[in-house]
């Protein structure tokens, strides 16, 4: 049977609880994780590819079956070149799916249904969590920490 690798793809600017909650459970799923950090030229992104990479990083350095790597373009382009036949997804709610669906449609068509997507509900303590929330805190001066991994310190 071929190794069950996935694809766990974001900017992770930065790393949420709510990330960290769907790549733990999604460990007992897959073989191997590959946590894609998007880098898109045309995002303004709130900390650099480097600190968010460290972020990931240390935050799963623990885990051997997680792999982090950085990438540009097309997820299910990303997914066929390094053999992963699985793209994870966490949803929040019922937006976040709605928006997921028409991105799972053009995979589908892009790939000609190789490539499967699969989608984990966050965890209620963390549902309200988004990346764009947590930007907002830490540009507020608010308390972040209860958001985010332990690994994501700004007082470095």
């Amino acid at each position: 049977m071929p190794e069950k690798i996935a694809v766990f793809p974001g900017s992770f600017d930065p790393i949420t609880l709510g990330h960290y909650d769907i790549i733990t459970r999604a460990l007992i799923l897959f073989d191997r994780l590959i946590i894609a950090i998007g880098r898109n030229s045309e995002k303004d992104y709130m900390f650099p590819l480097k600190e968010r990479q460290k972020w990931v990083e240390s935050s799963f350095s623990e885990h051997p079956k997680i792999k982090i790597i950085s990438y540009q373009g097309l997820t299910v382009r990303f997914c066929q070149k390094i053999g992963a036949r699985f793209i994870l997804r966490g949803l929040r709610n019922p937006a976040d799916f709605e928006f997921e669906k028409a991105i799972v449609h053009t995979n589908r068509t892009l790939t000609n249904d190789e490539i499967e997507t699969v989608f984990l509900l966050t965890s209620s303590e963390n549902s309200f969590i988004s990346s764009s929330i947590v930007r907002d805190v830490i540009r507020n001066g608010g308390e972040y920490n209860r958001l985010v991994p332990s690994s994501v310190n700004l007082k470095d």
